[in-house]
């Protein structure tokens, strides 16, 4: 998560919890960061679009790719050298998922891609933003006790989640 994304999350939290000065927004970034990578986990999605690099067997099969939704594939290569043009093939569905295929020698591959759902923290969907500032703002008030998360947070993330029962398959 960048800079100025994790300090409007705090902002919010800080809003929420009607905390009017910056003194614990160490502890609110650390508790921003929890619920940001909580909500990836639960959705299945890349939130806020980044860089990222993959690993996939170059068997000659489409091969599709674990981060969700892709913007832009833009390199593939083994060993750290490109692979040519002619070497592989690359496709975004209409789901936004990334899939990747490669023929010839390398048995293993490094895709570099672009994924997320959002270029930065506004951009995201309300439900996404309020789910992770109730969660981050319920963390920090319930520091002291066990109880669990509020049910409100997965609710609001639940119509974001990708699942995936069944390996999928291109031809």
């Amino acid at each position: 998560m960048e800079e100025a994304d994790r300090a409007a999350a705090v902002a919010a939290v800080r809003d929420l919890l009607r905390i009017g000065s910056a003194a614990e927004d160490g502890l609110l970034g650390a508790l921003v960061g929890e619920a940001f990578d909580l909500a990836e986990r639960f959705t299945g999605q890349v939130l806020i679009e980044r860089a990222v690099n993959e690993r996939i067997a170059a068997d000659g099969n489409w091969r599709r790719l674990a981060a969700t939704p892709v913007r832009a594939i833009s390199a593939v290569s083994a060993d750290g050298v490109a692979l040519p043009g002619d070497a592989y093939a690359v496709d975004i569905d209409g789901d936004a998922d990334g899939w990747v295929r490669v023929s010839g020698s390398p048995r293993v591959v490094t895709v570099a891609l672009t994924a997320g759902l959002a270029s930065g923290w506004g951009e995201l969907p309300s439900a996404i933003r309020g789910g992770i500032v109730r969660l981050a703002a319920f963390r920090f008030d319930a520091r002291d006790g066990g109880e669990a998360a509020p049910a409100a947070v997965s609710a609001l993330w639940r119509p974001y989640r990708r699942l995936r029962l069944v390996e999928g398959r291109r031809a």
